[in-house]
């Protein structure tokens, strides 16, 4: 049956010589695998361009419910990306948004909450208006609202943790700083300085690894040390 649903590229595999396996957390059907023949040939009509990480796409997909690999009938940008490819922070922000939303969801897992949210990040990500340092930080504690975890305030939030990698002054300021991205998300202008920012990035780690009952490696957390500022 065909189905037309949001879809936003999470990452892919090459398969055979010309096609992929592409991961695309879909709005209405949840997170599926689709095979995509012929993507990589020069005379294929697709688009790799299509499938890259955070991509924003309008599908149209055969919907075989649960069974394994599915395949698209239609591809259609749905949002032409101006910044997020040209820009290094923006692209490698993007590789880490990617990296932990597959990582915290599984095969056929449907949140349209949670869809809608990543969807709108994605378009913060690439306005002008948007503040890089804070991204990953914010994005983490938004997210963990629509995954169902996060606590009512920031007091609970650091209240569940074993480890606490900041100092009395510093948890105060890093704890306003929750408090306000909790309650403001990607509006939140309160200030945080590039140590606590890195020690509250290691902290999410934590916690998103605790709250899934998993020891998460985020292996674009390196990357985004190198180039935050």
């Amino acid at each position: 049956m065909l189905r037309k649903t949001s879809g936003i590229v999470l990452n892919y595999i090459k398969y055979k010589e010309t096609s992929i396996i592409a991961r695309i957390f879909t709005r209405e059907l949840g997170l599926k695998s689709y095979i995509i023949n012929g993507v990589r040939s020069k005379s294929g009509k697709n688009k790799i361009g299509f499938y890259q990480p955070m991509t924003l796409l309008d599908l149209v997909v055969y919907d075989k419910g649960n069974a394994g690999l599915q395949r698209i009938s239609e591809t259609k940008l749905a949002y032409p990306s101006k910044q997020i490819p040209f820009d290094f922070r923006r692209t490698s922000i993007s590789l880490f948004m990617a990296e932990v939303i597959g990582k915290s969801i599984f095969d056929d897992y449907q949140n349209e909450s949670l869809f809608d949210f990543i969807h709108q990040s994605v378009l913060h990500l690439d306005s002008a208006r948007v503040n890089l340092a804070h991204f990953p930080c914010i994005f983490l504690i938004s997210q963990a609202k629509y995954l169902g975890f996060a606590p009512a305030d920031s007091d609970e939030f650091f209240m569940e943790s074993k480890i606490q990698p900041f100092g009395p002054e510093e948890l105060e300021s890093v704890k306003y700083f929750v408090e306000q991205a909790l309650q403001n998300g990607f509006a939140c202008n309160q200030k945080i300085t590039k140590p606590n920012r890195q020690q509250l990035l290691d902290y999410l780690k934590d916690f998103y690894s605790r709250h899934m009952d998993q020891d998460l490696e985020w292996k674009t957390l390196d990357v985004l040390r190198q180039i935050s500022s």
